[in-house]
């Protein structure tokens, strides 16, 4: 299965094919006290950025979003054209710029696309792209200079567009509700260490309704996610840890320290798997273990 291993803490962020089944045709609409039980009731299109790790280390991830996303109302339009958001090497020399560069390409691309929101399931993706974004819109020298360097490519972005990530989405526009009654597999008597890791809540805290579902501390979705697919969320005190995975070629001593942590929380709480939506994590935490 992707993104499992033999090994007893295999961090895992896929949805389960309870939900995720591409063949199950959508139930009937439901309908209970005048209000629709299957259908989305806020967004239900978004422009989808795929971001570079979909195409190997989180295949799986993208696999399992392009799946349940038809199931639970929601349309993915991918982005056309897309390039790397920066996350990994854009602050590598050059100052800033090239970083704004990377993102305002995707966005004005995703601008032509028209202009639903863009949405991305890869924490560092969304770190990057929403931070770029947010600079790109309140910093007029920032504008000008990005898209000056989009001109060279005929493209321009004018800062209109709101970047999220799914597991917000699911929250906000979906409804973790939702997604429990989609379940018929529960995977009762799983015991699962949700790991939210240190990029995917930061700016998702500070979205609308986001500020009162989370906190930086304790993030709440990830556990609801888990009890809504029958599982059962163990207490874990690290979810917001740092798993080092940014350090982990300079100074992998400080990561295997990170990560000796985040699993001994993991197995004191008796997980029996770790379940994270960043694929770095994914990837950092179960190479390391």
């Amino acid at each position: 299965m992707p993104g499992s291993t033999c090994l007893p803490l295999a961090p895992q962020f896929r949805f389960p094919k309870s939900i995720a089944g591409r063949r199950s045709p959508a139930p009937p609409n439901q309908v209970e006290n005048g209000v629709s039980m299957t259908e989305p009731t806020k967004k239900t299109k978004f422009t989808y950025y795929p971001g570079c790790s979909s195409q190997g280390s989180a295949r799986h991830l993208d696999e399992s979003l392009r799946a349940v996303a038809p199931e639970i109302g929601i349309e993915l339009e991918e982005l056309d054209d897309w390039n790397c958001c920066g996350a990994s090497v854009g602050h590598i020399g050059g100052g800033q710029l090239p970083n704004l560069a990377l993102t305002g390409r995707n966005l004005a691309n995703a601008q032509s696309q028209g202009k639903q929101d863009v949405v991305t399931g890869c924490a560092a993706c969304y770190l990057n792209t929403h931070a770029g974004n947010e600079k790109i819109k309140s910093d007029v020298n920032a504008k000008r200079k990005v898209n000056e360097a989009l001109a060279a490519g005929d493209l321009s972005y004018d800062g209109d567009l709101k970047v999220r990530h799914m597991c917000e989405v699911i929250v906000n526009d979906v409804g973790v509700e939702k997604i429990k009654q989609r379940v018929t597999n529960p995977l009762h008597g799983l015991k699962v260490a949700g790991y939210v890791g240190c990029q995917t809540v930061r700016p998702f805290a500070e979205t609308q309704g986001g500020g009162e579902y989370d906190t930086y501390q304790d993030p709440k979705f990830l556990d609801d996610f888990t009890a809504a697919c029958g599982a059962t969320p163990v207490p874990f005190e690290v979810k917001t840890s740092c798993c080092g995975g940014s350090v982990a070629v300079m100074s992998p001593d400080k990561t295997l320290h990170l990560i000796k942590t985040i699993l001994e929380e993991a197995k004191k709480a008796g997980a029996d798997v770790i379940s994270t939506p960043c694929p770095l994590c994914q990837t950092n935490v179960e190479m390391y273990q």
